[in-house]
């Protein structure tokens, strides 16, 4: 497929497939050709018979491909799911194939944790810089006393912090550190010590830079090769990438480098299920591999090892962070458009929207779970 397709307006082919498409999106208010922003402009006569035989992936790649555009993905995503088109948009073939790749495979073993850091946080620190705030925060940030990104990523880091009750002096391992926002947040605000890992070269890269003169390490390293003693952990939008089999050996880690009077806060976006699936679209092109837990598996996996001391859902800030984060990737894309590919800049929107677009329907959350090993005495966490 190329990305070289007319942009106007088709005549809607008078076929099977078009009828069928009709017949799914009835009743959910989005229109085909219409005049709404949510409604899907169709620029392919094939559009139909691909998203048909393709399902999620075939939506998202012919929107890469410039087949459709709609000026409101995240609003057309939110009236497709809250429709109930979410499962079953994906093609009983895409859905097996990966049930069976990920029931043999150990999909995040160690050979393989590097591949979602050069497929997607090594693509480019110019493309992240203008979409994210100065924190450099790739997870979701905090909203409620918030009206900017920054005030709500500066907000998520100190409730992270809050939550690990951090105390000068203190130890503190970052399990997945990005560009260093908590590490350095951490450090400069709290006078902590920092160890922070994480599975991409350009971050740790630019997160030793962001973080020079202060008390923090990161390393190029994967979370199973750790070793070392710690008052305080924290995971901020890693844990996405452990995959299920691997859940009992990452809390098996946390377990053996966690001080017995220590804190462990796991933030993580969940799947309001526990099948083992992923969506096809951002599987092949945003996070390889990547698979979001249920409560049941954080509760299983976490269970003989520490106590959940508290659990906070905040899935709906979510919606805001990548609205916020799509408007910075609309309003500086000219800055860097010389770097990328028309079909990088579909790929890019069309995920920060649809993504919006779950969250805005509760099909996904944000928990930001608080664990200790059975220290004595009562825990209050902040809000």
């Amino acid at each position: 497929m190329t990305s070289h397709q007319p942009t106007e307006f088709v005549v809607l082919p008078e076929t099977r497939a078009r009828r069928i498409v009709e017949q799914l999106l009835d009743g959910s208010g989005i229109a085909l050709n219409g005049s709404n922003p949510w409604d899907l402009r169709v620029h392919h006569p094939d559009f139909f018979s691909r998203v048909l035989h393709q399902g999620t992936l075939g939506l998202g790649e012919s929107y890469m491909d410039g087949w459709w555009d709609c000026d409101r993905i995240d609003e057309m995503a939110y009236k497709m799911l809250r429709h109930g088109l979410g499962e079953r948009s994906r093609t009983p073939k895409e859905r097996l194939a990966y049930r069976m790749q990920s029931g043999f495979l150990n999909l995040q073993s160690k050979a393989r944790a590097y591949i979602v850091g050069e497929a997607h946080y090594d693509l480019g620190n110019d493309l992240f810089a203008r979409m994210l705030d100065p924190t450099w925060c790739y997870s979701c940030g905090y909203w409620k006393d918030a009206t900017t990104l920054h005030e709500a990523q500066l907000a998520k880091l100190e409730l992270a912090a809050r939550k690990l009750e951090l105390e000068p002096g203190m130890r503190v391992l970052d399990i997945g550190c990005g560009w260093g926002s908590f590490a350095e947040h951490a450090a400069r605000h709290h006078g902590v010590e920092v160890t922070g890992i994480t599975i991409s070269r350009e971050q740790a890269e630019l997160g030793r830079q962001r973080c020079e003169g202060l008390p923090v390490e990161i390393l190029l390293q994967d979370y199973r090769d750790l070793d070392g003693h710690f008052d305080r952990i924290v995971s901020i939008g890693m844990f996405e990438h452990v995959g299920h089999r691997n859940y009992r050996t990452y809390f098996d880690t946390v377990d053996r480098l966690l001080d017995s009077q220590g804190l462990f806060v796991l933030h993580t976006i969940g799947s309001n299920t526990s099948d083992i699936s992923a969506d096809p679209f951002i599987n092949k092109y945003i996070f390889p591999n990547g698979v979001l837990p249920s409560t049941t598996h954080i509760n299983k996996a976490s269970e003989g090892h520490l106590l959940m001391e508290d659990w906070q859902n905040f899935g709906a800030d979510y919606d805001l962070t990548l609205m916020a984060w799509l408007r910075n990737f609309d309003a500086h894309w000219p800055e860097i458009a010389d770097n990328y590919s028309e079909r990088t800049r579909r790929m890019f929107r069309y995920y920060l929207a649809v993504c919006a677009g779950a969250f805005r329907a509760r099909n996904l959350q944000l928990w930001q779970v608080v664990f200790s090993k059975g220290r004595p005495g009562r825990y209050d966490a902040p809000r």
